[in-house]
């Protein structure tokens, strides 16, 4: 309930500073599904939330979870927190249960907020989806960098691309040089979609 009236809200303000979504006719009504954005500012999440109409269940860092307001609010947001340091075990078990319930789990690949682009994908993403068998759907979001995302002067835009299936990697041994070119891949799928 709480999800569904923030979400609400904030599809208002965002559609009336002039948010344009593309692709979302991508996004399967049902089943598992991973969502891979692009990581400026942390009003990602959020557009991204808006932007979906399934709820999205984010991989957030574990300082987000700190004080007991804000862990109360990412909560309630369907986020929960993971350990960037090393593999967070629990994290990747929550986020498999998640898909496991034919959810949308949503995954920022780099890990961090990163203008430049030139932040390298991390692995757990395709680790998640070698392990759920979901497929990866990359998005960009193009204009959330500003401090109050605003089309009427700059695009703002959550574009989605085509789903990425990894069926073909199933049953295989996939080392961590296979992963990390599958996350490089994926990645460069989602800088393509930052293009005007």
């Amino acid at each position: 309930m709480f999800y569904s009236v923030i979400r609400f809200i904030a599809r208002i303000v965002f559609l009336g500073l002039g948010l344009r979504i593309e692709g979302i006719d991508r996004i399967p009504s049902s089943g598992p599904v991973i969502i891979a954005p692009n990581h400026v500012s942390n009003w990602d999440p959020i557009v991204v939330g808006v932007a979906l109409k399934r709820p999205v269940y984010f991989m957030a860092k574990v300082s987000l979870f700190k004080y007991r307001l804000s862990d109360y609010f990412c909560r309630k947001m369907n986020a929960f927190p993971v350990q960037k340091e090393y593999a967070d075990r629990q994290a990747i078990r929550r986020a498999l249960q998640i898909l496991g319930e034919g959810k949308v789990l949503g995954i920022f690949p780099q890990g961090i907020r990163n203008r430049s682009g030139e932040a390298k994908a991390q692995s757990g993403m395709v680790l998640i989806a070698l392990k759920s068998g979901a497929p990866i759907i990359p998005v960009g979001c193009i204009g959330t960098g500003h401090n109050l995302p605003c089309g009427w002067c700059r695009p703002f835009i959550v574009r989605i691309g085509t789903p990425i299936s990894l069926q073909q990697y199933q049953g295989q041994r996939i080392g961590s040089a296979g992963m990390e070119k599958i996350s490089e891949d994926i990645m460069n799928k989602i800088n393509d979609l930052l293009v005007e």
